[in-house]
């Protein structure tokens, strides 16, 4: 028997929540981030909503061309985008009751974010039988939220992931097992997990644009172009993926993390070493605030002038307790950024990210 996964998905979470804190925003365009100070902000879009989407504005974009993006749609008579700061506790004490209601639905659950989960809905026997489960539990968070989700139903975990994205916002989807090949075929490569940009391009130059063209071409085509991913997109593009949800504790699915974006690139040794301080203290507070005690990994992002990224971690048998000691393994984590180890082409940074994982 086939397994029965869903993927449940909020919409535009982080955008929605503050529209329902603040009803005057409900139907104008809205993005959360960093400060765009007028057009020369330098962090990005963390979350659009729906309306900002349609001005071109989505998650990942610099923040000042959000901005300019906002200028251009207010100069044609639309609304201007409204630009708000994050309240990351307001967002995660909406997520722990959204992840509460559907536990009471799956007989396992995988949260993979803030608004995202995996959920084993197998214990509903049928897929039609998992369908009507479904749009009940959509229909109990909106109830109790306030917040709308979108959900996909499949055999497996990528499926389920797909078919989440088809209908949103408040959609509901579901691809039966017979389905799936002609489910995939008509979408363009991106869809398939695992085709990124650079892959992406590759497989277009070769005439690949849509999953029907990568399925006239053998594994051992794949795997000679793509090496080992070659053999997984031949199994993807036909609906073979991975089942398995697995629970995960609280202390094991949390992180906690602060990253900032300075007002200019640098690689001024002092003002880099404080910012590790003030992120450390920062991350600590949020820590501490939610009850966590200890933490046994650290990671470090770093961000180049270029938008070139990396990030470095580093997990500790012995657990860590204290601020100091986050700031050190901090440090310690920076330090080759400075030499030819981690920044051989002396590259000024951007921005930098702190987060500790393995809570408990």
């Amino acid at each position: 028997m086939d397994r029965i996964i869903a993927h449940l998905d909020m919409d535009a979470f982080f955008a929605s929540v503050e529209e329902l804190d603040k009803p005057y925003l409900r139907g104008l365009p809205v993005v959360i981030g960093s400060d765009p100070k007028g057009g020369e902000g330098r962090g990005v879009v963390s979350t659009a909503n729906y309306a900002a989407r349609a001005y071109g504005i989505g998650s990942a974009l610099p923040i000042a061309r959000a901005w300019k993006l906002s200028e251009a749609a207010r100069s044609a008579g639309k609304p201007a985008v409204a630009f708000l700061s994050p309240r990351f506790r307001r967002y995660q004490e909406l997520s722990d009751k959204i992840m509460e209601i559907a536990r009471r639905y799956a007989s396992a659950l995988e949260q993979t974010s803030v608004d995202e989960a995996y959920l084993d809905f197998s214990n509903h026997e049928t897929f039609e039988a998992a369908h009507a489960s479904a749009r009940k539990l959509k229909e109990e968070i909106r109830e109790k939220t306030g917040l709308t989700c979108s959900v996909g139903i499949g055999h497996n975990r990528m499926l389920a992931k797909i078919a989440a994205n088809m209908e949103k916002p408040d959609g509901l989807t579901l691809v039966l097992p017979d389905d799936a090949e002609a489910f995939l075929e008509p979408l363009p490569i991106r869809t398939i997990p695992g085709i990124g940009k650079k892959t992406e391009e590759f497989l277009k130059r070769r005439g690949i644009v849509f999953v029907r063209d990568l399925k006239r071409y053998s594994w051992e085509e794949l795997s000679d172009w793509l090496g080992s991913h070659g053999f997984d997109l031949y199994q993807r593009v036909r609906g073979i993926g991975s089942d398995r949800v697995s629970e995960v504790s609280e202390a094991e699915r949390k992180s906690v993390g602060e990253n900032e974006t300075f007002d200019e690139d640098t690689l001024d040794f002092k003002f880099l070493t404080q910012r590790i301080s003030v992120l450390a203290r920062d991350v600590m507070r949020r820590f501490s605030r939610n009850g966590f005690t200890q933490f046994r990994t650290v990671v470090l992002t770093v961000r180049f002038e270029d938008f070139e990224t990396k990030t470095r971690s580093l997990t500790l048998k012995t657990p860590l307790r204290r601020e100091q000691e986050l700031e050190q393994k901090g440090l310690k984590l920076l330090l080759p950024f400075f030499e030819k180890t981690e920044n051989p082409r002396r590259k000024k940074i951007r921005m930098l990210g702190l987060r500790i994982e393995k809570l408990s």
